[in-house]
């Protein structure tokens, strides 16, 4: 199993409720092992095994919960 780690920059977060919407979505995606997000630095680390899923998907996860990539 080949793990990545990807850290995106995210815009919108401002309390722990944003952080833990963040957390579950992404981590319900098959093939991402971790989340960890950083409110203050507005960043978002993920562990996640490419073969199974790509940073586009955990990109439009991110997306669909309100937040945005930048």
């Amino acid at each position: 199993m080949t793990q990545q780690t990807k850290t995106l920059d995210v815009e919108g977060m401002s309390c722990m409720h944003c952080v833990n919407a963040i957390k579950k979505s992404v981590v319900a995606l098959p093939g991402v092992s971790k989340v960890e997000v950083d409110l203050i630095g507005k960043k978002v680390a993920v562990d996640f095994d490419p073969n199974l899923v790509d940073l586009g998907k955990i990109k439009a996860k991110i997306e669909d919960a309100g937040y945005e990539v930048v």
